[in-house]
């Protein structure tokens, strides 16, 4: 299954990242889609976010 990439709706310039909220969830730069992608927790997504708002 591909992952579903979601980005901002903010983002205007490409200049930003995008997440797939798979398990675990997937976390890639918008310029460099080929590079590396950073996984994370789903708790951990929640925990950034909580922190973030």
């Amino acid at each position: 299954m591909l992952a579903e990439w979601r980005k901002s709706t903010y983002s205007s310039q490409g200049d930003c990242v995008e997440v797939a909220l798979d398990r675990p969830v997937l976390i890639r730069d918008t310029k460099d889609r080929e590079g590396g992608i950073l996984t994370a927790s789903t708790a951990t997504w929640r925990e950034l976010l909580t922190r973030l708002r």
